[in-house]
């Protein structure tokens, strides 16, 4: 039923316009890569100590990179969503870790599918069942080809191709990118232009590094040792990667987009911001982020403008000629003028919200050892069936719950829950939520509170996340889909 609705839906709403289209050869390629757990200080171009990231590091210095790029969750699922939608995930109730897409959102698989692109998911998924019954798996989300895994994974991990658990061997980020390029070679040859989706599970806990690598760190601690590992094996594995763009002749016109899905978490580094993953501060939601594009990004750039995971999407839409009719409503705005050189004006300003609803448990291990002699169209278990999708739990418009927030130009505001009784301070009249003004260009560390000091700008920026809120809350009451 699910299913059928899915492709329902994207009949009806999926239409390519050729009007920005040439050739298929002129249209550029796209890699997506994102790490887990990332943080901003993570990198050898943002941090003094002793990490190796020689490729990133590289990149950074010769293409594309952002300065202010924001994970639209501090936490994985929903950023995952936000590169799938380039909507909030908050629209399609992708609240936290473990929850799922709806089946109804257009992704950007399926966006670049009906334009002639083929498609592939390589690594974590975490955006429901990896199960080929699923209505929200890969295969089900638009990616013609799939060896995925329901969620972060270690060193030899079991993934799912297709619908069937295979068993690999290796340092994983590397087993990761040796299946994507067995798909990228494949559209090469065939000169047919591709999206290849390649998200790491690295460096998530428990942070099992491959031995080799753990030997460059043995004078530091082990657990942090342990972790540099992690980083310096995706490095490698996105080392590997770029090699094999240039071996097979399409690097060139290939937009290979780096990040990661939200800040660091111990012992990982937010390079002195303040909080961390779970959070809305600027260790929580500012990440790493880097393009390079050899046809068009010829020399490198730093990009100081805010950016972040919702403009994936439009970006890519817009660079591959491809327009989605009946498009819900975006969160993220498309950045092509500044790959052209030019100032990016928002169409509105970022905005972020985490509403408080539990994380869901998807031990991918042991999901998959239960599922490895199962055939691959086995029926969806109840445990990993989605909440149905065809009715939605209508979400109150009246003081939204939740830590939200948001980026206009160099500003930045919360709206911050506070426990009954509680006001800004003891003489003021209890509240539910206060209120926090930062300026990031001047105090990236958010210590400085100019809500008092600037109340026209606090008047405007509250009405402004007032108004995006209800937009959020009519998303996810299902009037996107009507």
């Amino acid at each position: 039923m699910l299913s059928m609705l899915r492709n329902a839906l994207s009949v009806l709403l999926i239409a390519c316009c050729a009007t920005a289209m040439a050739a298929d050869a002129k249209r550029p390629n796209f890699v997506l890569v994102m790490a887990d757990d990332q943080g901003w200080g993570d990198v050898g171009y943002n941090s003094d100590s002793p990490l190796q990231t020689p490729v990133m590091d590289e990149m950074a210095a010769t293409a594309l990179r952002f300065d202010r790029f924001y994970a639209a969750a501090p936490v994985c699922s929903p950023t995952r969503g936000s590169v799938m939608t380039g909507r909030h995930p908050n629209r399609f109730a992708c609240f936290s870790w473990g929850h799922p897409l709806r089946p109804q959102e257009v992704t950007v698989a399926e966006a670049l599918k009906q334009a002639g692109y083929t498609t592939g998911h390589f690594g974590k998924w975490h955006l429901g069942s990896t199960r080929q019954a699923s209505p929200v798996s890969p295969g089900n989300s638009g990616f013609d080809r799939w060896v995925s895994s329901p969620n972060f994974y270690d060193n030899s991990p079991l993934l799912v191709d297709q619908g069937r658990v295979i068993e690999t061997q290796g340092e994983s980020s590397m087993v990761t990118v040796e299946k994507a390029l067995e798909f990228i070679t494949s559209a090469a040859k065939n000169e047919q232009p591709f999206l290849a989706v390649v998200w790491f599970g690295n460096p998530h806990t428990p942070h099992e590094a491959w031995p080799e690598l753990k030997k460059l760190y043995a004078d530091q601690p082990d657990k942090l040792a342990a972790y540099w590992a992690e980083i310096t094996g995706m490095d490698r594995a996105l080392g590997r990667l770029r090699d094999e763009l240039r071996s097979l002749g399409v690097a060139e016109n290939t937009v290979l987009w780096y990040t990661s899905d939200n800040g660091a978490n111990q012992p990982g580094s937010v390079a002195g911001l303040s909080g961390r993953k779970g959070n809305l501060l600027e260790g929580g939601i500012r990440v790493p982020a880097i393009i390079e594009w050899p046809a068009r990004i010829r020399s490198h750039r730093a990009v100081s403008a805010p950016c972040g995971t919702v403009d994936i999407y439009p970006t890519v839409l817009e660079l591959a000629g491809v327009k989605v009719e009946g498009q819900p409503p975006l969160d993220g705005t498309s950045l092509v003028p500044i790959l052209e050189g030019k100032p990016l004006q928002r169409e509105q300003p970022l905005g972020f919200w985490v509403y408080p609803a539990p994380g869901r448990g998807m031990p991918s291990g042991k999901m998959l050892r239960e599922q490895r002699n199962e055939p691959a169209d086995a029926p969806l278990p109840p445990q990993e069936a989605p909440a149905a999708f065809e009715s939605f739990q209508q979400y109150s418009t009246n003081d939204p719950p939740g830590h939200a927030a948001l980026i206009d130009g160099d500003y930045k505001l919360h709206r911050i829950p506070q426990n009954a009784g509680q006001g800004r301070n003891a003489n003021a009249p209890a509240e539910r939520f206060i209120y926090k003004l930062y300026n990031l260009a001047d105090d990236p560390q958010e210590k400085h509170d100019l809500a008092d000091q600037q109340p026209e700008r606090l008047a405007a920026m509250k009405a402004a996340l007032e108004a995006w809120q209800q937009s959020v809350i009519r998303s996810l009451n299902g009037e996107d889909y009507q």
